[in-house]
Protein backbone atom coordinates (compact mmCIF):
# COMPACT_ATOMS: atom_id res chain seq x y z
CA UNK A 1 0.00 0.00 0.00
CA UNK A 2 1.77 3.56 -1.05
CA UNK A 3 2.03 5.89 1.71
CA UNK A 4 0.52 9.21 2.73
CA UNK A 5 3.02 11.26 1.73
CA UNK A 6 4.01 9.15 -1.40
CA UNK A 7 0.39 10.14 -2.60
CA UNK A 8 0.52 13.52 -1.60
CA UNK A 9 4.17 13.61 -3.98
CA UNK A 10 1.78 12.19 -7.28
CA UNK A 11 -0.81 14.54 -6.36
CA UNK A 12 1.54 17.53 -6.40
CA UNK A 13 3.51 15.94 -9.20
CA UNK A 14 0.66 16.17 -11.38
CA UNK A 15 -0.61 19.22 -10.74
CA UNK A 16 2.85 21.10 -10.85
CA UNK A 17 3.27 18.89 -14.71
CA UNK A 18 0.05 20.73 -15.92
CA UNK A 19 1.48 24.11 -14.71
CA UNK A 20 5.33 23.69 -15.63
CA UNK A 21 5.29 21.06 -17.89
CA UNK A 22 8.44 19.33 -19.42
CA UNK A 23 9.42 17.00 -22.28
CA UNK A 24 11.04 13.34 -21.18
CA UNK A 25 14.91 14.11 -22.18
CA UNK A 26 15.14 10.34 -24.11
CA UNK A 27 11.68 10.59 -26.15
CA UNK A 28 10.54 14.37 -25.88
CA UNK A 29 6.64 13.61 -25.06
CA UNK A 30 5.76 15.89 -22.26
CA UNK A 31 6.19 14.56 -18.67
CA UNK A 32 2.92 13.37 -17.00
CA UNK A 33 4.35 14.03 -13.09
CA UNK A 34 7.03 16.19 -11.64
CA UNK A 35 10.28 14.56 -10.73
CA UNK A 36 13.88 15.22 -10.67
CA UNK A 37 14.58 12.58 -13.31
CA UNK A 38 13.23 14.02 -16.79
CA UNK A 39 12.74 10.87 -18.46
CA UNK A 40 8.86 9.86 -18.64
CA UNK A 41 7.29 6.65 -17.45
CA UNK A 42 7.42 4.79 -20.53
CA UNK A 43 10.87 5.29 -20.77
CA UNK A 44 12.06 3.95 -17.39
CA UNK A 45 9.98 1.05 -17.99
CA UNK A 46 12.24 0.03 -21.16
CA UNK A 47 15.49 0.29 -18.81
CA UNK A 48 15.14 -3.53 -18.46
CA UNK A 49 17.91 -5.78 -16.52
CA UNK A 50 19.66 -8.12 -18.64
CA UNK A 51 17.88 -11.71 -18.83
CA UNK A 52 19.15 -14.89 -20.48
CA UNK A 53 22.05 -16.65 -20.34
CA UNK A 54 25.56 -15.19 -20.56
CA UNK A 55 29.37 -15.77 -18.99
CA UNK A 56 29.55 -17.11 -15.93
CA UNK A 57 32.42 -14.86 -14.99
CA UNK A 58 32.07 -11.54 -16.78
CA UNK A 59 28.29 -11.54 -17.46
CA UNK A 60 28.70 -11.10 -21.58
CA UNK A 61 25.46 -11.86 -22.76
CA UNK A 62 25.21 -15.39 -25.53
CA UNK A 63 23.29 -15.32 -28.25
CA UNK A 64 22.25 -18.78 -27.87
CA UNK A 65 21.52 -20.86 -25.19
CA UNK A 66 23.28 -23.29 -26.82
CA UNK A 67 26.42 -21.86 -25.53
CA UNK A 68 25.62 -23.07 -21.91
CA UNK A 69 25.01 -26.88 -22.46
CA UNK A 70 27.93 -28.41 -21.88
CA UNK A 71 28.92 -26.70 -18.89
CA UNK A 72 27.39 -25.22 -15.53
CA UNK A 73 29.65 -22.47 -15.34
CA UNK A 74 29.98 -21.52 -19.18
CA UNK A 75 32.39 -19.01 -19.97
CA UNK A 76 32.90 -16.46 -23.06
CA UNK A 77 36.13 -16.96 -25.72
CA UNK A 78 37.41 -14.00 -23.92
CA UNK A 79 37.16 -15.74 -20.00
CA UNK A 80 38.27 -18.60 -21.61
CA UNK A 81 41.65 -16.73 -22.93
CA UNK A 82 42.28 -15.48 -19.37
CA UNK A 83 42.03 -12.04 -20.71
CA UNK A 84 40.12 -10.18 -17.74
CA UNK A 85 41.89 -9.94 -14.34
CA UNK A 86 38.92 -9.35 -12.89
CA UNK A 87 37.41 -11.90 -10.89
CA UNK A 88 33.27 -11.46 -11.60
CA UNK A 89 31.68 -8.98 -13.24
CA UNK A 90 28.08 -8.13 -14.05
CA UNK A 91 26.25 -5.47 -15.62
CA UNK A 92 22.23 -4.09 -15.06
CA UNK A 93 20.95 -3.87 -18.86
CA UNK A 94 22.42 -3.88 -22.06
CA UNK A 95 23.59 -0.95 -23.89
CA UNK A 96 20.59 -0.24 -25.52
CA UNK A 97 19.69 3.44 -27.07
CA UNK A 98 17.52 4.71 -24.18
CA UNK A 99 20.31 3.24 -21.28
CA UNK A 100 22.61 5.31 -23.44
CA UNK A 101 20.84 7.80 -22.99
CA UNK A 102 20.15 7.97 -19.96
CA UNK A 103 23.80 7.51 -18.73
CA UNK A 104 24.35 10.62 -21.25
CA UNK A 105 22.55 12.41 -19.39
CA UNK A 106 24.37 11.76 -16.46
CA UNK A 107 27.61 11.83 -17.16
CA UNK A 108 27.85 15.23 -19.89
CA UNK A 109 24.44 17.04 -18.89
CA UNK A 110 24.64 17.06 -14.93
CA UNK A 111 20.88 15.71 -14.52
CA UNK A 112 22.66 13.68 -11.41
CA UNK A 113 18.98 12.51 -9.76
CA UNK A 114 19.64 9.60 -12.22
CA UNK A 115 22.85 8.38 -10.30
CA UNK A 116 20.67 7.21 -7.40
CA UNK A 117 18.71 5.31 -9.41
CA UNK A 118 21.41 3.82 -11.69
CA UNK A 119 22.60 2.86 -8.03
CA UNK A 120 19.39 1.42 -7.25
CA UNK A 121 19.45 -0.84 -10.24
CA UNK A 122 22.58 -1.93 -9.38
CA UNK A 123 21.84 -2.84 -5.57
CA UNK A 124 18.95 -5.55 -7.43
CA UNK A 125 22.23 -6.65 -9.34
CA UNK A 126 24.31 -6.96 -6.29
CA UNK A 127 21.43 -9.15 -4.31
CA UNK A 128 20.91 -11.53 -7.57
CA UNK A 129 24.75 -12.60 -7.35
CA UNK A 130 25.63 -11.45 -3.63
CA UNK A 131 27.41 -14.54 -2.96
CA UNK A 132 30.19 -13.65 -5.73
CA UNK A 133 30.33 -9.59 -4.19
CA UNK A 134 31.69 -10.30 -1.05
CA UNK A 135 33.50 -6.85 -0.64
CA UNK A 136 35.29 -4.75 1.84
CA UNK A 137 34.74 -1.01 -0.28
CA UNK A 138 33.47 0.14 -3.25
CA UNK A 139 35.54 1.92 -5.54
CA UNK A 140 34.64 4.25 -8.44
CA UNK A 141 36.66 3.75 -12.05
CA UNK A 142 38.53 7.44 -11.15
CA UNK A 143 38.70 10.11 -14.51
CA UNK A 144 41.73 11.77 -15.22
CA UNK A 145 42.65 14.90 -13.82
CA UNK A 146 42.05 16.72 -16.61
CA UNK A 147 38.84 15.24 -17.45
CA UNK A 148 37.63 15.86 -13.64
CA UNK A 149 37.58 19.47 -13.83
CA UNK A 150 36.44 19.89 -17.02
CA UNK A 151 33.18 18.07 -16.11
CA UNK A 152 33.53 19.20 -12.02
CA UNK A 153 32.01 15.62 -10.90
CA UNK A 154 32.83 11.73 -11.55
CA UNK A 155 29.63 10.38 -12.81
CA UNK A 156 31.03 6.54 -11.63
CA UNK A 157 31.26 8.21 -8.21
CA UNK A 158 27.86 9.65 -7.73
CA UNK A 159 26.82 6.04 -8.44
CA UNK A 160 29.09 4.61 -6.30
CA UNK A 161 28.11 6.57 -3.22
CA UNK A 162 24.58 6.33 -2.56
CA UNK A 163 25.38 2.08 -3.74
CA UNK A 164 27.93 2.07 -1.17
CA UNK A 165 25.35 3.09 1.18
CA UNK A 166 23.22 0.89 0.51
CA UNK A 167 25.26 -1.88 0.91
CA UNK A 168 26.57 -0.38 4.20
CA UNK A 169 30.10 -0.33 2.26
CA UNK A 170 32.56 2.60 2.95
CA UNK A 171 33.00 4.15 -0.68
CA UNK A 172 36.89 5.28 -1.29
CA UNK A 173 36.88 7.24 -4.37
CA UNK A 174 40.33 8.38 -3.71
CA UNK A 175 42.09 5.16 -3.74
CA UNK A 176 42.85 4.83 -7.83
CA UNK A 177 43.77 7.18 -9.96
CA UNK A 178 43.84 7.98 -13.51
CA UNK A 179 47.56 8.73 -14.34
CA UNK A 180 46.69 9.48 -18.26
CA UNK A 181 44.02 10.63 -20.01
CA UNK A 182 41.95 9.18 -22.52
CA UNK A 183 42.83 9.49 -26.46
CA UNK A 184 41.16 12.90 -27.73
CA UNK A 185 39.53 10.87 -30.82
CA UNK A 186 35.70 9.79 -30.51
CA UNK A 187 35.70 6.42 -31.82
CA UNK A 188 38.47 3.71 -30.69
CA UNK A 189 39.08 0.75 -32.30
CA UNK A 190 38.93 -2.85 -29.87
CA UNK A 191 42.70 -2.44 -29.73
CA UNK A 192 43.08 0.90 -28.83
CA UNK A 193 40.67 0.74 -26.17
CA UNK A 194 42.85 -1.72 -24.59
CA UNK A 195 46.02 -0.01 -25.49
CA UNK A 196 44.52 3.42 -24.16
CA UNK A 197 44.05 2.26 -20.58
CA UNK A 198 47.08 -0.03 -20.01
CA UNK A 199 49.04 1.11 -17.39
CA UNK A 200 46.89 4.02 -17.04
CA UNK A 201 45.53 3.38 -13.52
CA UNK A 202 47.52 3.59 -10.57
CA UNK A 203 47.13 3.38 -6.23
CA UNK A 204 47.09 6.86 -5.31
CA UNK A 205 50.15 7.69 -3.10
CA UNK A 206 49.90 6.57 0.48
CA UNK A 207 46.91 4.38 0.22
CA UNK A 208 47.07 0.69 0.71
CA UNK A 209 44.48 -1.65 -0.66
CA UNK A 210 46.27 -5.32 1.33
CA UNK A 211 44.10 -8.22 1.16
CA UNK A 212 40.97 -5.80 0.66
CA UNK A 213 38.06 -7.02 -1.48
CA UNK A 214 37.17 -4.43 -3.98
CA UNK A 215 33.90 -4.03 -5.36
CA UNK A 216 34.72 -1.98 -8.81
CA UNK A 217 31.88 0.71 -10.16
CA UNK A 218 31.24 1.93 -13.59
CA UNK A 219 28.96 3.20 -16.17
CA UNK A 220 29.43 0.90 -19.02
CA UNK A 221 31.56 -2.12 -19.52
CA UNK A 222 32.26 -1.94 -23.65
CA UNK A 223 35.88 -4.94 -23.99
CA UNK A 224 36.61 -4.58 -20.33
CA UNK A 225 39.51 -3.24 -20.62
CA UNK A 226 39.04 -0.31 -18.10
CA UNK A 227 38.09 -2.97 -15.67
CA UNK A 228 40.76 -4.96 -16.58
CA UNK A 229 43.24 -2.45 -16.13
CA UNK A 230 41.93 -1.20 -12.80
CA UNK A 231 41.96 -4.64 -11.00
CA UNK A 232 45.75 -5.44 -12.43
CA UNK A 233 46.70 -1.67 -10.69
CA UNK A 234 44.50 -3.10 -7.30
CA UNK A 235 46.10 -6.52 -7.25
CA UNK A 236 49.42 -4.81 -7.80
CA UNK A 237 48.62 -3.38 -4.76
CA UNK A 238 47.55 -5.84 -2.80
CA UNK A 239 44.03 -6.74 -3.42
CA UNK A 240 42.73 -9.94 -2.47
CA UNK A 241 39.66 -10.19 -4.97
CA UNK A 242 38.23 -7.23 -7.45
CA UNK A 243 34.62 -7.91 -8.44
CA UNK A 244 32.82 -4.94 -10.95
CA UNK A 245 29.29 -3.94 -11.57
CA UNK A 246 28.54 -1.43 -13.98
CA UNK A 247 25.64 0.29 -15.12
CA UNK A 248 25.35 -1.15 -18.74
CA UNK A 249 26.75 -3.86 -21.20
CA UNK A 250 28.13 -3.04 -25.05
CA UNK A 251 26.78 -6.24 -26.71
CA UNK A 252 29.27 -6.75 -29.11
CA UNK A 253 27.75 -7.26 -33.38
CA UNK A 254 28.02 -10.63 -34.28
CA UNK A 255 30.88 -9.58 -36.65
CA UNK A 256 33.47 -8.04 -33.87
CA UNK A 257 33.79 -11.51 -32.54
CA UNK A 258 36.10 -11.78 -35.01
CA UNK A 259 38.23 -8.63 -33.91
CA UNK A 260 41.99 -9.86 -32.91
CA UNK A 261 42.39 -8.92 -28.72
CA UNK A 262 45.38 -8.06 -27.75
CA UNK A 263 48.24 -10.34 -26.44
CA UNK A 264 48.60 -9.70 -22.17
CA UNK A 265 51.81 -10.22 -20.79
CA UNK A 266 52.03 -10.63 -17.29
CA UNK A 267 51.81 -6.98 -16.37
CA UNK A 268 48.69 -6.37 -19.05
Amino acid sequence: MPTLRACLQDVCGAVASIFFPAPCRLCGKMLDTATRIPICNSCLATLQPLAGPGCSRCGRPFASPVATENSELPLCHICRRGLYDFDFARSYGAYTPSLAGAIMLLKYQEVTPLAKWFAAALGKTFEGHREKFVADVVVPVPVHALRLRERGYNHAELIARPLARSLGLPCRSYLLVRSRPRPDKLRLTLRERWRSVRGAYTIRHGQRVDNLRILLVDDVLTTGATLDACSRALRKAGAARVAALTVARAIPRREEGAFELPRRGPDG
